[in-house]
């Protein structure tokens, strides 16, 4: 069961919480089902990538993961 959230996609956040604690920025992605946002530069892991046409020697890219929407803080503008 999804619940309404009040941060919408492109609303300016301030994380709360975890190693990007007190940083500032726009949110890109929100999953209502799990209470979850991507936010943009926060929570940056490594992933594998197999190698493929786009990238022929594969090795290891940067990927943002969700942050849960309590460690977010909407800022309102000024």
């Amino acid at each position: 069961m999804a619940i309404k959230l009040k941060i919408k996609k492109g609303d300016e956040v301030k994380v709360i919480a975890g190693d990007d604690k007190g940083k500032i920025a726009k949110v890109t992605k929100v999953f209502p089902k799990s209470s979850k946002v991507i936010v943009e530069g926060c929570k940056i892991v490594k992933k594998a990538v197999k190698p493929d046409d786009n990238n022929p020697k594969g090795g290891f890219a940067n990927k943002e993961m969700p942050i849960h929407i309590s460690n977010v803080a909407k800022v309102e503008g000024e």
